[in-house]
Protein backbone atom coordinates (compact mmCIF):
# COMPACT_ATOMS: atom_id res chain seq x y z
CA UNK A 1 0.00 0.00 0.00
CA UNK A 2 1.36 3.40 -1.00
CA UNK A 3 1.74 6.02 1.71
CA UNK A 4 1.96 9.74 0.95
CA UNK A 5 4.05 12.17 3.00
CA UNK A 6 1.50 14.88 2.22
CA UNK A 7 -1.05 13.00 4.34
CA UNK A 8 1.00 13.17 7.54
CA UNK A 9 3.29 10.84 9.48
CA UNK A 10 3.43 7.32 8.08
CA UNK A 11 2.71 5.70 11.44
CA UNK A 12 -0.59 7.63 11.72
CA UNK A 13 -1.60 6.67 8.18
CA UNK A 14 -0.85 3.02 8.96
CA UNK A 15 -2.72 3.26 12.26
CA UNK A 16 -5.82 4.55 10.45
CA UNK A 17 -5.63 1.78 7.84
CA UNK A 18 -5.33 -0.89 10.53
CA UNK A 19 -8.13 0.67 12.60
CA UNK A 20 -10.38 0.67 9.53
CA UNK A 21 -9.66 -3.03 9.06
CA UNK A 22 -10.60 -3.70 12.67
CA UNK A 23 -13.81 -1.70 12.45
CA UNK A 24 -14.91 -3.35 9.20
CA UNK A 25 -14.13 -6.84 10.50
CA UNK A 26 -11.14 -7.61 8.28
CA UNK A 27 -9.34 -8.31 11.59
CA UNK A 28 -12.06 -9.88 13.78
CA UNK A 29 -12.19 -9.40 17.55
CA UNK A 30 -9.90 -11.86 19.41
CA UNK A 31 -7.95 -12.67 16.23
CA UNK A 32 -4.24 -12.06 15.80
CA UNK A 33 -3.18 -9.18 13.60
CA UNK A 34 -0.42 -9.77 11.02
CA UNK A 35 3.04 -9.78 12.55
CA UNK A 36 5.23 -6.69 12.51
CA UNK A 37 7.51 -8.11 9.77
CA UNK A 38 4.43 -8.78 7.61
CA UNK A 39 3.20 -5.22 8.11
CA UNK A 40 6.68 -3.85 7.40
CA UNK A 41 6.65 -5.61 4.03
CA UNK A 42 3.08 -4.56 3.22
CA UNK A 43 3.62 -0.87 3.93
CA UNK A 44 7.33 -0.80 3.03
CA UNK A 45 8.34 1.01 6.21
CA UNK A 46 10.64 0.42 9.16
CA UNK A 47 9.96 -1.68 12.24
CA UNK A 48 9.87 1.49 14.35
CA UNK A 49 7.09 2.97 12.20
CA UNK A 50 4.97 -0.18 12.48
CA UNK A 51 5.61 -0.37 16.20
CA UNK A 52 4.44 3.23 16.71
CA UNK A 53 1.26 2.55 14.71
CA UNK A 54 0.44 -0.57 16.73
CA UNK A 55 1.21 1.21 20.01
CA UNK A 56 -1.29 3.91 19.03
CA UNK A 57 -3.94 1.23 18.42
CA UNK A 58 -3.13 -0.35 21.77
CA UNK A 59 -3.43 2.99 23.59
CA UNK A 60 -6.85 3.48 21.97
CA UNK A 61 -7.95 0.07 23.22
CA UNK A 62 -8.27 -1.66 19.85
CA UNK A 63 -5.48 -4.21 20.32
CA UNK A 64 -3.37 -5.81 23.00
CA UNK A 65 0.28 -6.78 22.58
CA UNK A 66 1.32 -9.97 24.33
CA UNK A 67 4.88 -11.20 24.51
CA UNK A 68 5.26 -14.54 22.76
CA UNK A 69 1.72 -14.40 21.38
CA UNK A 70 1.45 -11.38 19.10
CA UNK A 71 -1.02 -8.54 18.76
CA UNK A 72 -4.65 -9.45 19.46
CA UNK A 73 -7.67 -7.43 18.37
CA UNK A 74 -9.38 -6.70 21.68
CA UNK A 75 -11.89 -3.93 21.28
CA UNK A 76 -14.03 -2.78 18.41
CA UNK A 77 -16.07 -0.40 20.57
CA UNK A 78 -18.27 1.04 17.86
CA UNK A 79 -19.18 -1.80 15.58
CA UNK A 80 -19.53 -4.35 18.38
CA UNK A 81 -22.38 -2.22 19.76
CA UNK A 82 -24.24 -2.03 16.48
CA UNK A 83 -25.81 -5.44 16.84
CA UNK A 84 -25.25 -9.03 17.83
CA UNK A 85 -25.44 -9.72 14.11
CA UNK A 86 -22.51 -9.75 11.73
CA UNK A 87 -22.53 -6.51 9.74
CA UNK A 88 -23.41 -6.69 6.07
CA UNK A 89 -20.17 -5.11 4.87
CA UNK A 90 -18.22 -7.42 7.19
CA UNK A 91 -20.05 -10.37 5.63
CA UNK A 92 -19.20 -9.24 2.09
CA UNK A 93 -15.53 -8.77 2.94
CA UNK A 94 -15.41 -12.18 4.61
CA UNK A 95 -16.88 -13.71 1.44
CA UNK A 96 -14.04 -12.29 -0.62
CA UNK A 97 -15.88 -9.44 -2.35
CA UNK A 98 -14.10 -6.19 -3.17
CA UNK A 99 -16.05 -3.39 -1.46
CA UNK A 100 -14.89 0.18 -1.85
CA UNK A 101 -16.24 3.47 -0.51
CA UNK A 102 -16.27 6.49 -2.79
CA UNK A 103 -17.14 9.78 -1.06
CA UNK A 104 -19.44 11.92 -3.18
CA UNK A 105 -19.78 15.07 -1.08
CA UNK A 106 -20.09 16.55 2.38
CA UNK A 107 -22.02 19.71 3.12
CA UNK A 108 -23.77 21.49 5.96
CA UNK A 109 -27.45 21.92 5.27
CA UNK A 110 -30.33 23.83 6.80
CA UNK A 111 -32.67 21.35 8.44
CA UNK A 112 -35.83 23.27 7.53
CA UNK A 113 -35.01 22.87 3.82
CA UNK A 114 -35.08 19.06 4.05
CA UNK A 115 -38.40 17.54 5.22
CA UNK A 116 -36.88 14.09 5.68
CA UNK A 117 -34.70 15.26 8.59
CA UNK A 118 -36.48 18.25 10.12
CA UNK A 119 -38.15 16.03 12.73
CA UNK A 120 -34.76 14.75 13.95
CA UNK A 121 -32.34 17.69 13.99
CA UNK A 122 -32.48 21.40 14.70
CA UNK A 123 -30.80 24.20 12.79
CA UNK A 124 -27.89 22.70 10.76
CA UNK A 125 -26.55 19.22 10.19
CA UNK A 126 -23.96 17.54 8.00
CA UNK A 127 -25.03 15.59 4.95
CA UNK A 128 -22.39 13.06 3.88
CA UNK A 129 -23.03 11.09 0.72
CA UNK A 130 -21.04 7.97 -0.12
CA UNK A 131 -21.22 5.39 -2.88
CA UNK A 132 -20.16 1.78 -2.25
CA UNK A 133 -18.83 -0.22 -5.17
CA UNK A 134 -19.10 -4.03 -5.07
CA UNK A 135 -16.51 -5.55 -7.39
CA UNK A 136 -16.52 -2.25 -9.23
CA UNK A 137 -20.31 -1.95 -9.61
CA UNK A 138 -22.44 0.76 -7.88
CA UNK A 139 -24.11 -1.11 -5.05
CA UNK A 140 -25.06 1.13 -2.09
CA UNK A 141 -25.76 4.84 -1.83
CA UNK A 142 -25.56 6.14 1.74
CA UNK A 143 -26.70 9.53 2.99
CA UNK A 144 -25.50 10.21 6.54
CA UNK A 145 -27.08 13.11 8.42
CA UNK A 146 -25.01 14.05 11.47
CA UNK A 147 -25.61 16.68 14.13
CA UNK A 148 -23.94 19.96 13.22
CA UNK A 149 -22.67 20.29 16.80
CA UNK A 150 -20.00 17.67 16.00
CA UNK A 151 -16.81 18.67 14.22
CA UNK A 152 -16.19 16.71 11.02
CA UNK A 153 -13.66 17.21 8.20
CA UNK A 154 -14.76 19.28 5.22
CA UNK A 155 -12.85 17.21 2.63
CA UNK A 156 -14.89 14.39 1.02
CA UNK A 157 -11.78 12.18 0.74
CA UNK A 158 -11.63 11.95 4.54
CA UNK A 159 -14.82 9.90 4.45
CA UNK A 160 -13.18 6.92 2.82
CA UNK A 161 -12.46 6.04 6.45
CA UNK A 162 -15.09 4.86 8.91
CA UNK A 163 -17.60 7.54 9.90
CA UNK A 164 -18.28 5.77 13.21
CA UNK A 165 -14.56 5.86 13.95
CA UNK A 166 -14.50 9.61 13.27
CA UNK A 167 -17.45 10.15 15.58
CA UNK A 168 -15.81 8.06 18.28
CA UNK A 169 -12.65 10.17 17.95
CA UNK A 170 -14.86 13.24 18.50
CA UNK A 171 -16.04 11.81 21.81
CA UNK A 172 -19.34 10.26 20.69
CA UNK A 173 -20.30 7.14 22.65
CA UNK A 174 -23.12 5.16 21.07
CA UNK A 175 -25.56 3.34 23.32
CA UNK A 176 -28.23 2.11 20.95
CA UNK A 177 -29.12 1.75 17.29
CA UNK A 178 -32.41 1.22 15.51
CA UNK A 179 -32.77 -0.02 11.93
CA UNK A 180 -35.84 0.03 9.72
CA UNK A 181 -36.13 -1.74 6.38
CA UNK A 182 -38.42 -1.42 3.38
CA UNK A 183 -38.75 -0.65 -0.30
CA UNK A 184 -38.74 2.94 -1.54
CA UNK A 185 -38.03 4.87 -4.70
CA UNK A 186 -34.99 7.12 -4.28
CA UNK A 187 -34.67 10.59 -5.74
CA UNK A 188 -33.45 10.74 -9.34
CA UNK A 189 -29.87 11.61 -8.38
CA UNK A 190 -29.48 8.48 -6.24
CA UNK A 191 -31.08 6.35 -8.95
CA UNK A 192 -28.49 7.63 -11.42
CA UNK A 193 -25.62 6.87 -9.05
CA UNK A 194 -26.85 3.29 -8.67
CA UNK A 195 -27.83 2.98 -12.34
CA UNK A 196 -31.36 2.05 -11.22
CA UNK A 197 -33.49 4.98 -12.29
CA UNK A 198 -37.26 5.07 -11.73
CA UNK A 199 -37.11 1.82 -9.75
CA UNK A 200 -38.02 1.10 -6.10
CA UNK A 201 -34.97 -0.12 -4.16
CA UNK A 202 -34.31 -1.83 -0.85
CA UNK A 203 -33.84 0.87 1.79
CA UNK A 204 -32.33 0.72 5.25
CA UNK A 205 -32.63 3.60 7.73
CA UNK A 206 -30.38 3.58 10.79
CA UNK A 207 -30.90 5.76 13.86
CA UNK A 208 -27.80 6.09 16.08
CA UNK A 209 -28.14 7.40 19.65
CA UNK A 210 -25.58 8.57 22.19
CA UNK A 211 -25.41 8.23 25.98
CA UNK A 212 -28.00 10.99 26.44
CA UNK A 213 -30.31 9.13 24.05
CA UNK A 214 -29.93 11.98 21.57
CA UNK A 215 -29.94 11.14 17.88
CA UNK A 216 -26.41 11.67 16.57
CA UNK A 217 -26.74 10.18 13.10
CA UNK A 218 -29.55 9.31 10.70
CA UNK A 219 -28.29 7.14 7.83
CA UNK A 220 -30.38 6.29 4.78
CA UNK A 221 -29.03 3.62 2.47
CA UNK A 222 -30.35 2.40 -0.87
CA UNK A 223 -29.15 -1.01 -2.08
CA UNK A 224 -29.08 -2.43 -5.59
CA UNK A 225 -30.04 -5.97 -4.58
CA UNK A 226 -29.85 -7.10 -8.20
CA UNK A 227 -26.10 -7.23 -7.56
CA UNK A 228 -26.26 -8.92 -4.13
CA UNK A 229 -29.12 -9.51 -1.71
CA UNK A 230 -28.99 -7.97 1.76
CA UNK A 231 -27.81 -10.55 4.30
CA UNK A 232 -27.34 -10.47 8.08
CA UNK A 233 -25.68 -13.39 9.89
CA UNK A 234 -26.62 -14.03 13.53
CA UNK A 235 -24.44 -15.99 15.93
CA UNK A 236 -26.26 -18.49 18.16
Amino acid sequence: MKLLRSKGPFYLQIKNVLKERIITGVYPIESLMPSEPELEREFNVSKITIRKAVEQLASDGYVEKQSGVGTTVKDNRIVSKLSNAQGFTEYLLAQGFDLKKEPIQIEKIKVEDHPIIKDYFTDECYCIQRLYLLDGHPFIHMSHYVSGAIHLPSEPEAFKASLYSMLYDEGVEFTRFKDSYGMAQPIEEIGRWLKKENTPLFRRIRYSYDQKDSLVELAIGYYNTDIHEYIVNFDV
